[in-house]
């Protein structure tokens, strides 16, 4: 299992972070491109839309290649993109933005499958956990990097140098897969043992009872996988939408200076580290819903706390922060737990991711639109409200029916 950790690490590294270095030289982009406002926002926007859009891609990639030929399509996906961002004009720019977002929707969804079929049932949240607390770390290191370094070496040397990590991922998987040709296949472990409770099924009677448990498991499969989809567009909604708006809301309702209300919204990102690995040691403890209760109680006092007193909004960040890294943990910790395959796996990520993903696009525009239309932050925090409460619905339930047996 080891090396299953240590390569979804090394993948996790380049799922976030190219998205995250052009925000952090987005000036110097601008000047030197003529790429518009819009444009600009295009090159956070564009790879969030394609994890919606590029899901059926990814599944079909599984289906056909695997999950670790997939990964390795994602990390050259990646990496090629990354290099024709910082080669030419604006629409070269946005070219390779495109190819970024399309690569990084196969990694997505690969990971859970590959989580579901090689980490033991119970170090499933920890290996989960481990996943985006190094989106996380990936994602601020970037940030921090790029605008010292591209003062140094320019913009477009700065955003390329990341690929570097990519491509360490790239050579990781390779080496892996060709020691692991080299032992040899293992024999196949049958799906129906790797997550399902123990079964005896014999002729007779008891075959009509085991078909009948297997059409319920089907049916509360869709049920969970449905609740999640919900979970994740409220966890998506409210992430983005906080993500591009608290630097302005801080210093529009606060008085602070861009330096410290971007330094404070960063801590919204940092704390994410503790809720991605806090998820599974409480749910190791207690159970994954009451772990999953802590999360939606941390997220839902975010706009509610920044609302009722504002002047705490280093504690509301931080507290949101340790939600928005617990929830996508606890999301996808559920999904390896009611799926009996590796294709069901990847199809109930891929609609969760798609679902999610939609979301995502659609709720910082909106929360844009409703600031600049009321004149106040009030309507853009009441909108993340609406998304944390959908997601403590959707992930509450589905974790309390997915631990039903």
């Amino acid at each position: 299992m080891p090396w299953v950790i240590a390569g979804i690490v090394v993948v996790a590294l380049s799922l976030r972070a190219p998205i995250i270095a052009p925000t952090a030289v987005i000036p110097d982009i601008t000047a030197d491109t003529g790429l518009s406002a819009v444009g600009a926002g295009l090159l956070t926007g564009l790879p969030v839309l394609l994890f919606a859009l590029a899901t059926p891609l990814a599944t079909r990639s599984i289906r056909r290649f695997g999950p670790e030929a997939t990964i390795v399509l994602c990390l050259a996906g990646v990496l090629a993109g990354t290099v024709i961002r910082s080669l030419g004009p604006a629409w070269v720019v946005l070219a390779g933005t495109v190819l970024i977002g399309a690569a990084m929707t196969l990694g997505n969804i690969a990971v859970p499958v590959l989580i579901r079929r090689d980490v033991p049932w119970n170090r499933i949240s920890a290996a989960t956990g481990a996943y985006s607390a190094t989106m996380n770390i990936g994602s601020m290191a970037t940030l921090l990097g790029t605008a010292p370094l591209a003062a140094l070496i320019g913009w477009r040397w700065a955003i390329a140098a990341w690929g570097v990590v990519t491509a360490a991922g790239i050579a990781y998987w390779l080496l892996r897969q060709r020691r692991a040709g080299m032992a040899g296949a293992l024999p196949p472990v049958p799906e129906a043992t790797r997550m399902a409770e123990p079964r005896n099924v014999h002729d007779g009677p008891g075959a009509a009872a085991a078909t009948k448990r297997t059409a319920h498991d089907r049916t509360r499969f869709r049920r969970v996988v449905a609740l999640l989809v919900l979970a994740f567009c409220g966890q998506s909604a409210a992430y983005y939408a906080t993500t591009a708006w608290l630097p302005l809301l801080l210093s529009d309702t606060r008085g602070l200076a861009p330096a410290s209300s971007g330094a404070t919204a960063s801590l919204f990102q940092i704390a994410a580290v503790v809720g991605a690995f806090g998820v599974p040691l409480l749910a190791a403890r207690t159970k994954l819903w009451i772990a999953t209760a802590v999360i939606a109680l941390f997220w839902v006092t975010l706009p509610i706390g920044l609302l009722a007193a504002p002047e705490a909004f280093v504690l509301w960040s931080i507290l949101g922060g340790v939600a928005q890294g617990g929830g996508f943990t606890a999301i996808f910790s559920i999904i390896p737990r009611v799926a009996k395959s590796n294709a069901e796996t990847a199809s109930a990520s891929a609609r969760v991711q798609g679902g999610g993903y939609l979301a995502a696009t659609c709720a910082p525009p909106l929360a844009g639109w409703l600031n600049s239309t009321t004149g106040s932050w009030t309507m853009p925090l009441v909108l993340v409200l609406a998304a944390t409460l959908a997601f403590t619905i959707g992930s509450l339930l589905a974790a309390r029916l997915a631990e039903r047996h």
